[in-house]
């Protein structure tokens, strides 16, 4: 692809930047559409970030920001416009231009799950749904939960502090959503999310009895190390429809890119185009 002084630049802010893999999927992607934009790593530890994040917004070519760790959760203070999905989750991982240049701040891990859920047919609205693990991902996906019309979302988390800030969050924004908080038993649920590490290491334990979920249930993960992980291989042997991690990131982009003002795309055409190098 050419670069050219009328290109519209897109900061992927993150440190270290060595495990990248946003770049090799947009890229193509504006490369095959003719799109002059382009996605660059711009590795920025976290004592410089603040003052860097401002100062690049302020390049007369900036079109807008993917932001990844360890920055996500300290981009919301640094914002003008904060949209609802990234309060509830508490971190930000898409950043625009507004008007009179002002920074508007999205978050689309959790809209990625949530559509991979939707392509698959299934109905969210009045859901049942359990998500274990509170941390960046699995707010992201409760905060996109939500969003699509669950009627009850079940929160677990190691760390109470983390599990509880999160269902505040989720009451103050959507205080008809009926919150319960502190246990892990996906009985009865409709949809069950695994948003923790484990499955990351082999020997890990699985982050719920699956015994315990229907075989009627969907079982989401994102652990993305594997395809199927040893928790989305027992949850199939039960009977469930399932979700992989990767689904995950694919699904986002199209949610990007309707962000940017690039129109939208497939996961299949992404999948197709990605130049994804391990």
């Amino acid at each position: 692809m050419t670069i050219s002084g009328r290109t519209k630049l897109i900061a992927h802010l993150g440190y270290p930047t060595e495990s990248f893999k946003a770049p090799m999927i947009y890229n193509p992607y504006f490369e095959k559409h003719n799109i002059d934009a382009v996605v660059v790593p711009m590795g920025c530890k976290p004592v410089d970030y603040a003052a860097f994040l401002k100062l690049v917004f302020r390049l007369s070519n900036i079109h807008g920001a993917l932001v990844t760790m360890p920055h996500k959760v300290t981009t919301i203070p640094l914002l003008d416009e904060v949209m609802t999905t990234a309060k509830v989750a508490g971190s930000c991982n898409a950043i625009r231009l507004g008007p009179g240049g002002t920074l508007v701040g999205d978050m689309f891990d959790g809209e990625g799950f949530v559509r991979g859920i939707l392509r698959k047919g299934r109905v969210l609205t009045g859901a049942r749904v359990l998500v274990v693990g509170s941390g960046g991902v699995g707010s992201a996906i409760v905060a996109s939960l939500a969003k699509a019309g669950v009627a009850e979302i079940a929160l677990f988390d190691a760390y109470a502090a983390t599990m509880n800030g999160l269902a505040e969050r989720l009451h103050v924004h959507y205080p008809a959503l009926k919150i319960e908080t502190g246990s892990r038993d996906p009985a009865g649920f409709d949809v069950v999310v695994n948003a923790t590490p484990l499955g990351m290491k082999e020997g890990d334990p699985l982050p719920m009895d699956v015994s315990r979920i229907s075989p009627a249930a969907f079982v989401g993960e994102v652990v993305m190390k594997q395809e199927i992980t040893p928790f989305l291989a027992a949850a199939k042997a039960r009977g469930c429809e399932i979700q992989v991690g990767t689904d995950m990131l694919f699904e986002q982009i199209p949610a990007y890119l309707e962000f940017f003002g690039f129109g939208t795309t497939t996961p299949d055409e992404l999948r197709a185009v990605a130049q994804i190098n391990y």
